[in-house]
C-alpha cells in the first residue's frame, strides 16, 4: 500500500515558507492506519525495550495503538501544566522558537528500556531534548522511530548517538 499518497501537502503553515505534512487522510483511512501500525511494529520486533515514550500530541495516535499491540507501558511527555502528578521538565529549542516538556518523575525506573516515537522528525530538537530527559531518569533509548523524516533538515546529525529509524522519508 502507498501511504505517501494520503500525506497531504499543506503550504504555508504553521508559517510562511514551510510545508506542513498533514497525516488527516492517512489516519481517516482504516486500512491505511492499520497498515501504518503494522509497518510501525515491524520496525520494533527486534528491539529490547520497555515503554513507548511519545511527546504530545499527534504521536499519542500511533504510540498507544502501538503499545496495545506489542503489550508495552505507554509514556505520554507533554506540555507544561498538562500532567496532574510531580513532573521533570526540559526546555529546548524548536524551528519556530523555544518550547517545553515534561513527564511524571515516576513515569520509568532507572535502567528503563524506551522506543521515542513521533509522527515527524524535523529538526530533531524536539526527541533530542526528551532523550536528555529519559536519561537523566536513568533510562536508556533503544530506538527513535518515526513516522516521517524530514531528511532535508539533517536532524540525523543532531541524533548521531541513537538508532532512528522513519517509515517515510521527504
Amino acid at each position: 500500500m502507498d501511504l505517501y499518497r494520503l500525506i497531504r501537502d499543506i503550504p504555508d503553515f504553521p508559517q510562511k515558507g514551510v510545508i506542513f505534512k498533514d497525516i488527516t487522510p492517512l489516519l481517516k483511512d482504516a486500512e491505511a492506519f492499520r497498515e501504518t501500525i503494522d509497518r510501525l511494529i515491524e520496525r520494533l520486533q527486534a528491539v529490547d525495550f520497555d515503554y513507548i515514550v511519545v511527546p504530545e500530541a499527534r504521536g499519542f495516535i500511533f504510540g498507544s495503538a502501538i503499545a496495545y499491540e506489542m503489550r508495552k507501558g505507554f509514556i505520554p511527555v507533554r506540555k507544561p501544566g498538562k500532567l496532574p502528578y510531580q513532573t521533570r521538565k526540559v526546555e529546548f529549542t524548536l524551528e519556530y522558537g523555544k518550547a517545553g516538556l515534561e513527564i511524571h518523575e515516576d513515569a520509568l525506573l532507572p535502567g528503563a528500556k524506551v522506543v521515542l516515537l513521533d509522527d515527524v522528525l524535523a529538526t530533531g530538537g524536539t526527541i533530542k531534548a526528551i532523550a536528555g530527559l529519559i536519561e537523566g531518569m536513568g533510562g536508556t533509548v533503544a530506538k527513535m522511530l518515526f513516522l516521517i523524516e524530514l531528511t532535508f533538515l539533517e536532524a540525523r546529525k543532531v541524533l548521531e548517538t541513537y538508532s532512528v529509524d522513519a517509515l517515510m522519508s521527504y
